[in-house]
């Protein structure tokens, strides 16, 4: 008996589903309670949907902000730097208008520029920039640049004879090569002509 009220509830199923002429839709139906949770699971997805949506536009004008405080902090991150410079520049600008009123002491005057440039040295060494030592040195690639060799035989095979301009070095990094002569001995044949 079981069995044919099962079949009698297949068959009501199976006409239920089927689409009711004209209308090109297929009609389900299912019990009540899964109804419900359908209902349930859909406004769930609607919501967690929303969620996201909010989350993805928060993320973007979170981007957007971080490139802009990026941009502006890029833009004057070496405001206290040139600041610093700003106080060299006052004091050269200092000595050149006294220099061009025509004092006569020229004590005075080299006083100042060793005083400014004591000034340099010092914003030099607070932002960790270093002077590479260079004369008296073997000659190092990474830090020095050859601009011309030294016949000198009381040297090693390429020291550094003299230094043409100073290099210098950022927190251990080099900035810049120091600029040098560098010393190589006589070849043998040349010995022998002199």
């Amino acid at each position: 008996m079981d069995n044919k009220k099962n079949d009698q509830e297949q068959k009501k199923n199976a006409q239920d589903a089927t689409p009711a002429e004209g209308s090109g839709a297929k009609t389900v139906s299912i019990p009540e309670a899964e109804y419900a949770e359908l209902k349930h699971q859909a406004a769930e997805a609607r919501e967690n949907w929303d969620k996201f949506v909010r989350l993805q536009a928060d993320f973007e004008n979170t981007r957007k902000r971080w490139e802009r405080d990026r941009a502006e902090f890029t833009r004057y991150a070496n405001e206290d730097l040139l600041c610093d410079i700003l106080t060299i520049v006052d004091d050269l600008e200092k000595s050149v208008e006294l220099s061009q009123t025509k004092h006569e002491d020229h004590t005075a005057f080299l006083k100042g520029v060793e005083m400014i440039l004591a000034h340099a040295h010092d914003l030099l060494k607070r932002n960790g920039v270093t002077c590479i030592t260079a004369k008296g040195k073997c000659f190092d690639t990474d830090c020095h640049e050859a601009l011309m060799r030294v016949e000198d035989d009381s040297l090693p095979e390429n020291t550094v004879v003299e230094e043409m301009q100073k290099g210098y070095q950022l927190n251990g990094r080099v900035i810049r090569t120091a600029k040098v002569s560098v010393s190589h001995k006589k070849k043998k044949e040349d010995r022998k002509e002199a």
